[in-house]
């Protein structure tokens, strides 16, 4: 078998009695549910597996299944471990290094924790709309609606106001201004104390090495979480580079070895460098389901947790037929 159906998760924790219950993450109930019904649906399947069924040509199991987690949210020790471990099911973690080394709360999660905080996101766009007027000649900006009309459509996750937001304070404004920006919105909003905030939120160095030495893969998911078609190639290098030394300090495989792009985005000049570099797969964000032996091993697409049903019981839905 060729097909691969691979799952992206983020945050999975106890939401409605947590300080945030407006983060968008799955509640860990249901994340033990589902588990429940990828044990009984599907056959899961390691990054080794993976990684031999593309390297040596291996086949892969009838319904195999992949369970990616990304960012190193504390919640991957605490909740999705132990779960995991239960079900003797293998999985995939993709920390980017800077949160875990430095104690910073990267751009991505203090906007994710920005919007949580916020309940009238009107309010978050008139901020953006008032800091582009008052910027716009220092930076050479665009007018205010261009970016609007551009970048508020809403998509299967997010109305138009959040997807603004996060695309405005992710990629669109210079990087200067995004973090000044980022940086007061977090402070206003959330927390003023980062340190403490990144020590809640983000595994430890000693934490990820555990689970890489019970079996768990560890990934490259960047340095800095950075969009990274949006760099130059000297910054790729970097990226790439930081996060495969901080890789192999832990123990994890730098030699034959899996890339998850941050936020999904890679270019032709990030696939020759990851080819220079011996990565044998990268994951994208694309919604389907993988097919080893058709498609390009650097750009797989992953579905989402909520495409999978969340009831151990479950009747399989149209993901398990596609797969």
């Amino acid at each position: 078998m060729s097909k691969l159906t691979i799952v992206m998760y983020h945050y999975v924790r106890d939401l409605r009695h947590s300080r945030y219950p407006e983060i968008k993450g799955l509640q860990t109930e249901l994340f033990e549910q589902q588990i429940a019904y990828i044990a009984k649906q599907y056959n899961p399947i390691s990054a080794c597996d993976l990684i031999e069924a593309v390297v040596g040509g291996e086949e892969l199991p009838p319904k195999a299944i992949l369970l990616t987690f990304d960012d190193a949210y504390i919640d991957h020790f605490k909740s999705v471990f132990p779960t995991l471990e239960r079900a003797r099911i293998p999985a995939c973690f993709f920390p980017p290094a800077k949160c875990i080394l430095d104690h910073k709360v990267l751009d991505v999660n203090k906007i994710h924790f920005i919007l949580a905080s916020v309940s009238n996101k009107k309010d978050l766009v008139a901020a953006i709309y008032q800091s582009v007027h008052q910027n716009r000649a220092a930076y050479g900006l665009d007018p205010i609606e261009t970016y609007w009309e551009r970048l508020a459509i809403e998509n299967r996750r997010d109305p138009a106001e959040v997807v603004f937001v996060k695309r405005m304070l992710q990629r669109e404004l210079p990087r200067a201004l995004r973090k000044i920006l980022t940086d007061a919105l977090f402070k206003t909003f959330v927390t003023d104390d980062e340190l403490a905030f990144a020590q809640e939120l983000y595994m430890s160095v000693d934490q990820i090495a555990l689970l890489q030495s019970t079996g768990m893969y560890i990934g490259n998911h960047g340095f800095e979480h950075y969009w990274l078609d949006s760099l130059s190639e000297n910054q790729q290098r970097r990226e790439i580079d930081l996060s495969l030394n901080f890789l192999r300090t832990i123990g994890s495989d730098t030699d034959r070895w899996i890339m998850c792009y941050p936020y999904g985005a890679y270019d032709k000049t990030t696939l020759r460098i990851l080819r220079e570099k011996n990565c044998t797969v990268g994951l994208t964000t694309r919604v389907d389901i993988a097919n080893i032996s058709t498609d390009d091993p650097l750009i797989l697409p992953r579905i989402d947790t909520n495409d999978l049903p969340k009831s151990a019981d479950a009747a399989p839905n149209e993901w398990m037929k596609k797969a």
